[in-house]
C-alpha cells in the first residue's frame, strides 16, 4: 500500500499489550491473557511497520515481560506519541458466560460492570512495591477512589471516542466478533498518558468458544487486522500530513452505543489543537493537620525544570494544579491567571504548581480556595529539591513544629 507524505515528522504509535512476566492478566483453559494480548498487539504492529513506514511504532513490550502502568504511560509519554492503544482480554467469574469485544476510554464508570472491568485491569498496580506514593493513594479496589474520573476533562476525548468506534466497527467486522460497544472507565493507564488513547477488551478468555478463537492464529490475524483498519481510519480523520489510500472492504454498519455524558463538549474533527494539560486526580482525602494561626504563603518561585526549596532542613509543600505534555507560557490560558506557578518535570509532563511554604496549613487553604478553579489540584512535596512522599513530609511538618 502506497503512503505518501506531506512533513517529515513521523506519526509515533504506541502499542501496548496489557500485563506479562509476573502478572498473567486473566487465565483461561488453555492459556492466559498476557499471551493474547501480546500476539494480537504484534500481529497489529507488523501490519503497520508493512504499511505505513511513515509510522513509527513503539511497543510498551515485545516480549512476556512485566511493565507497570505508570511506565506503560511513560514512554507513550516521553515518545510525545500521536496515538497509544492498550490491548487486553476480558473475564468473567466462574459460572458467568459472555462474548464480544468492548472498547473504552477514559472516563467515570457509568455501570458496575464496567467498574469491574477497571478493577481488574488497574488491581495490577498492587504488584508495584510503591504504588501508594506514586499513584496517590488509588486504591484499584475501592470505588470511591474512581470518584477522581469525574473531574476528567480530556481534550483528547473527542478523538479516543472517535478511535475506540473505529476499532468496534472495523475489528467486529473483520473478526466476526459480537459488538458489546464503546464505554468509559477509569483506568489508569488511559488516565496517565496525554495523548488519544483506547484500551480494547478484545474477548471472554473464560469463555470456552471465545477463548479458542483468542487463542487461534486466525483469530490473533483478524483481530489485528480490524484494529489496523481502524488506526486508518483514524488516521485519514485526524493526521491531515498524510494520506493513506487504503480500500476497505465491503461491511455491514456497525451502531455504536454513546458512551459520553449528555453534556459531552463537542470538538470539530479537524481541529487538533495544542496538546491540553493531562488533569491531575484528587486524592481520596487530605490528611488533617492542626491549623496553625498566621499563614505566611511563601514568594512564588521562578519558573524553572527543577523546584527550588526554601529550607534545606524541612519539607516544602506546594499545590499542583495541572500537567501538560509541552511547557506552557506564563499568559496561557490554563493557568488561569497564575503566571507565578512553577513548573517540574517528570514522566515526560510538564507539571505545575502554585504556592510554595513549609507550612502545611497554608498550601492546604490554597487547595481549598483555589478548589472552584482547580478541583483536581492535591498537594505534594519536596525536599532538598527533591520529591518526596506527602504523608511523610506531614509528618516531619508536625514533629517540626512541637519542637518550636
Amino acid at each position: 500500500m502506497a503512503v505518501t507524505t506531506a512533513a517529515s515528522k513521523k506519526f509515533t504509535l504506541v502499542i501496548d499489550a496489557g500485563h506479562g512476566g509476573t502478572d498473567a492478566g486473566a487465565v483461561g483453559a488453555i492459556t492466559k491473557e498476557k499471551h493474547i494480548n501480546l500476539n494480537v498487539a504484534l500481529a497489529f504492529g507488523r501490519l503497520v511497520e508493512r504499511n505505513c513506514p511513515d509510522v513509527r511504532v513503539i511497543y510498551t513490550r515485545k516480549t512476556d515481560v512485566f511493565v507497570p502502568l505508570h511506565t506503560r504511560a511513560d514512554i507513550a509519554n516521553r515518545n510525545k506519541a500521536d496515538l497509544f492503544i492498550s490491548i487486553h482480554t476480558n473475564a468473567l467469574p466462574k459460572g458467568r458466560i459472555s462474548r464480544g469485544m468492548e472498547t473504552y476510554t477514559l472516563g467515570m464508570h457509568r455501570a458496575a460492570d464496567n467498574l469491574d472491568v477497571a478493577k481488574r485491569e488497574n488491581s495490577v498496580i498492587l504488584i508495584e512495591t510503591d504504588y501508594k506514593e506514586r499513584y496517590q493513594g488509588f486504591d484499584p479496589r475501592s470505588a470511591e477512589s474512581y470518584i477522581m474520573f469525574e473531574f476528567m476533562q480530556d481534550r483528547n476525548m473527542a478523538q479516543s471516542v472517535d478511535l475506540a468506534k473505529y476499532v468496534q466497527r472495523r475489528t467486529c467486522v473483520s473478526a466476526g466478533r459480537q459488538n458489546k460497544g464503546v464505554k468509559q472507565a477509569g483506568f489508569l493507564v488511559l488516565r496517565e498518558t496525554s495523548m488519544p488513547s483506547c484500551l480494547i477488551e478484545l474477548g471472554f478468555i473464560s469463555t470456552p468458544d471465545e477463548e479458542q478463537f483468542l487463542h487461534s492464529a486466525s483469530g490473533v490475524e483478524q483481530l489485528g487486522r480490524g484494529i489496523y483498519q481502524a488506526f486508518v481510519d483514524y488516521r485519514n480523520q485526524y493526521d491531515k500530513n498524510i494520506s493513506v489510500p487504503f480500500k476497505a472492504e465491503t461491511r455491514q454498519e456497525v451502531s455504536i452505543p454513546a458512551v459520553v455524558p449528555q453534556e459531552e463538549p463537542k470538538v470539530a474533527p479537524k481541529q487538533v489543537a495544542k496538546p491540553e494539560p493531562v488533569p491531575v486526580p484528587v486524592p481520596k482525602e487530605e490528611p488533617k493537620v492542626e491549623p496553625v494561626p498566621e499563614p505566611q504563603v511563601a514568594d512564588p518561585v521562578e519558573q524553572q525544570p527543577q523546584v527550588a526549596v526554601q529550607t534545606p532542613a524541612a519539607p516544602v509543600f506546594k499545590l499542583q494544579i495541572l500537567a501538560s505534555s509541552s511547557r506552557l507560557k506564563a499568559n496561557d490560558a490554563r493557568l488561569k491567571g497564575h503566571s507565578d506557578a512553577t513548573c517540574y518535570e517528570e514522566g515526560g509532563l510538564f507539571k505545575y504548581t502554585v504556592g510554595a511554604s513549609e507550612n502545611y496549613n497554608e498550601v492546604n487553604q490554597l487547595r481549598k480556595t483555589l478548589q472552584g478553579e482547580f478541583p483536581q489540584a492535591f498537594i505534594i512535596a519536596f525536599k532538598n529539591g527533591q520529591k518526596m512522599n506527602v504523608n511523610e513530609a506531614i509528618r516531619e511538618f508536625k514533629n517540626n513544629k512541637q519542637k518550636r
